[in-house]
Formats: C-alpha cells, structure tokens, sequence
C-alpha cells in the first residue's frame, strides 16, 4: 500500500479509536461518588487504584506498545501464520480495551475492578501508537500535519468526552454500563479497521528488546507511582522516595542496556535532538495544564456552583470548541511550529491564570470563556508538538514516537493531577484552594513554554547520527 493511500473512512476509524482510548482516563471519574456508594463498598485506596490503575497501564507501556506496532512483520506473527505489525497491535489494543472493560462491569469486588482497569489500560496503550503510526506511514507529506492535527484533536476530545459520557453515566445508569457499553463500541471500532485499515509497509529495523522493555517499563511504573500516590503518602514518605529512586535506577539500568544492545528497544540518543526534547517537554507541559483543570472542573462545577453530574459534563463542553476549529489553522502554519506551539502553550497558561480568579458568584459563561481560551491553546500548540515528536525520528519508528509523545501526555496529565491535588489538600477546601492551584500550575506552564520555545526551531532538517544494518538514528539539526 503506498504511503499516499490514506483515506478519508481510515482517518476517521483511527481518528474514533484513539478518541475511545483516551476517553476512559477522565470518565471515571465523575463516577467515583456513585463507585463508593456502590455493592462493592471500595476503601478509598481502592477508588484511587481503579482510578489510576487505568492511567498506570496506559502511559508505562506506551514506548513497548509503539515499539511492538513498528516491528518488522516477518518476525512477529500469530499462529496462523498472519503478519501482525501494526494494523495487528491495534486491533489486538481493541480486544484488550474491551475484555478489560468486560471485567469491570462484571466484577463481583474492587479487585477484580481494578484488575480490568489495568488490563483496558495496556490495550490503550496498543491503541494509541498504533493509530498514529499508521496514519504517519499512508499520508502523503503534504498532508500529514493536517491528519496529525486531526488524531491530535481526537485526542484532545477524549478528554472532554470522557467527562461528558461519566458524567451522563452517573446521572442516569449504573456505573458498571459506562464499562459495558465499551464493549460493543471497541467490537464495533474492531470490525472497521478490519474492514477499511490497510497494512503498512513492512519495517526493517524496530525491536522489541524484552530486557529494554522490562527495565524501561517497570522504570515507568515506579515514577508514575510515586506521581500519583505522592498525595495519597505524602511526598516526603519513604513509599514514595523510594518509588521515585527506584524509579531513576531502572530508567539509569534501561540506559546502559541500550546504548550497549545492537537492537535496543530505542537508542537513548534520541534525546540529543533539541526538538525531541522541547516537543516532549511542550506536550507534557500542555497536558500538565488540561489535566489540573479537569481534576479541579467536576468539583467546582458540582460542589462550589450546584450542578448534577450531567450538567457539570456538558458545561466543560466548551473546552471541545477550540479543540475542533483551530487545529486547522495550525496546520496552515505548520512551517512556524515555533510560533505555533510558543503561542498555544502560552493561551493555556494564560486560561488557567483566568480561570484561578473565578468563585461561586463568578457567572457560568464567565468561567466558560476561560475554558474556550484554554482549548484554543491547546487546538493550537499540539498538532504542532506531535508533528515534532514524529518527525524527530526516522519515520520506521513512527509508533515508537507516538508511544514517547502520548507518554509525555500521560506523565504531563498525572504531574499536573498530583500538584494541583497537593496544594487543594493544603487549603481547608476547594474554594480557597482552588485559585492557588490554578495559579501555580499556570506559572509552570508558563515556564515550561520559555523554555520549549527556545529548544522549538522552525526548521526540521535531519541528518544520521549513526546508522549500521541494525540501527537508524536521525537528530534534528533545526533547533
């Protein structure tokens, strides 16, 4: 199939997938009062696992994940003899969601809850770079900043939608249908890329690297652990120091390996690419934002203004706006990421400094503007910092860039949850909590955007830092 083969109904279905993917990070948890009340009678660590346990999965296996997508499809395939590769990984990504998704709805006790969410997170975590690379290798050049724009904006709205379908969830059902209407839905997603998905052309230099993928992955759970359970021990606990150091060890081992293995699962010296760094660093940074907004949104809007949990859905709506128009404008300035991204990074910060001045006298639309300027900045800047990621690396590890990106994401999401948790659980309540949060998170987004802009070049030229029969590295030379 070549490279220019992407059509319309294929965007759209990986476009939907992703969307589904990232949606079920924020649905839970305007379920969490109706969870608590439920049969099961969870303990409030146990709600804080069914929450995270879904994040945890999704962002720690993301690199391997993408990785596993890129392999060369002679060398991984099922038992029928069918080349798995990437089309492969997604679909296996969309069995995973839904068996995962399955066990919730018919766990019998917290475990077993849990357990399902952890498992419909490592199908995500297949999802999500599987999507991107397939989309990366059928789009023309010409048209691949607009399509990443659109997978970007997906995945920007499975934030929102997310809020919107648990909020609706617990208004009106049972929280265990939130988990049982994911099943059909990913058997439906399933059944259309099997139909409309092509395969991609086969890569030659990926690698799974179960050593790597080990080392790296148990690195990744052990600091984003300590991310989201700082707030739960304190961050000063030994559980979460030595999280956090055993976190550094296993990532400082992953290292080592790699740069010694002749087919790691990624050269660490990717990172010498000052674009790699500042794109991830943006990503992070942007979702570091959405993220503390969504954690403080459901609670202003249900505890400080008086809504039901399917208002407080829709009142977030607005965050969707920006989301769906001004990707399309970014992708005309495409040749600009470093305005493009400085700008966008900027309207975030700047929304979240506005949306710290609001109470409860502030009126709805007030608070509503704030959230259209928070998501024009993020409709903005993302299209052009996932563009950055992709085109940081050779494009045989396009899932492997998407897998670094959405990691970013995730860990950027989960920063952005614990600090704004950590300064409300300073405060004697939400009210006086909350423009503090806000606050602080939008200083840090600030600058955290002085310094993408200044690692951000306008230009994206690559050269080979080192290539031999079984490793290609491109750095950029534009930053």
């Amino acid at each position: 199939m070549p490279s220019h083969a992407l059509k319309r109904p294929v965007l759209l279905v990986l476009c939907a997938c992703v969307l589904v993917a990232q949606s079920m990070v924020a649905a839970i948890n305007l379920l969490i009062p109706e969870l608590a009340a439920s049969s099961l009678h969870p303990s409030h660590s146990e709600i804080l696992w069914t929450v995270d346990a879904y994040v945890i999965a999704f962002a720690a296996l993301l690199i391997p994940a993408g990785a596993l997508g890129d392999l060369p499809h002679a060398r991984l395939r099922s038992r029928g003899g069918t080349p798995i590769g990437r089309k492969g990984a997604l679909l296996a990504g969309l069995a995973l969601f839904a068996a995962g998704a399955a066990t919730s709805a018919l766990a019998p006790d917290p475990a077993v809850l849990i357990a399902g969410r952890g498992l419909s997170g490592a199908g995500a975590a297949l999802i999500t770079p599987a999507t991107m690379s397939i989309l990366v290798h059928l789009a023309a050049p010409e048209r691949r900043a607009r399509a990443l724009a659109s997978w970007t904006l997906a995945l920007g709205l499975g934030g929102a939608a997310g809020n919107l379908g648990g909020g609706l969830v617990g208004q009106f059902l049972s929280w265990r249908a939130l988990f049982a209407a994911m099943v059909p839905l990913a058997a439906l997603l399933a059944l259309a890329v099997a139909l409309v998905t092509p395969r991609t052309e086969r890569s030659a230099h990926s690698s799974l690297d179960p050593l790597g993928t080990a080392l790296l992955t148990a690195g990744l759970v052990a600091v984003l652990f300590g991310i989201i359970e700082g707030t739960t021990y304190g961050w000063t606990s030994a559980p979460i120091l030595g999280s956090f150091a055993a976190g550094a060890v296993l990532t400082a081992l992953f290292t080592a390996h790699a740069l010694r293995s002749p087919r790691p699962l990624f050269d660490p010296r990717v990172f010498a690419s000052a674009r790699l760094r500042s794109a991830s660093l943006g990503t992070a940074a942007g979702f570091f934002g959405l993220f503390s907004l969504f954690f403080v949104n459901s609670q202003y809007l249900q505890g400080v203004k008086g809504y039901d949990a399917a208002v407080t859905g829709v009142a977030i709506m607005p965050l969707t706006i920006g989301m769906a128009l001004v990707p399309r404008l970014a992708a005309r300035w495409a040749g600009r990421p470093r305005a493009v991204v400085g700008a966008g990074l900027a309207l975030i910060g700047l929304g979240l400094l506005g949306a710290s001045t609001v109470d409860a006298a502030t009126p709805y639309w007030t608070y509503a503007c704030w959230l259209l300027v928070i998501s024009a900045g993020t409709g903005l800047s993302m299209p052009a910092l996932t563009l950055g990621v992709v085109s940081s690396l050779p494009p045989h590890q396009a899932g492997l860039g998407s897998g670094l990106g959405t990691t970013a994401r995730e860990t950027g999401a989960a920063l952005g949850v614990a600090v704004t948790g950590t300064i409300l659980s300073a405060h004697g309540d939400l009210g006086s909590g909350m423009g503090p949060a806000l606050r602080t998170v939008a200083l840090l987004v600030l600058a955290a955007t002085a310094l993408v802009v200044a690692g951000h070049g306008d230009r994206t030229p690559t050269r080979t830092i080192a290539s031999d029969p079984e490793r290609v590295l491109s750095r950029s030379t534009g930053a």
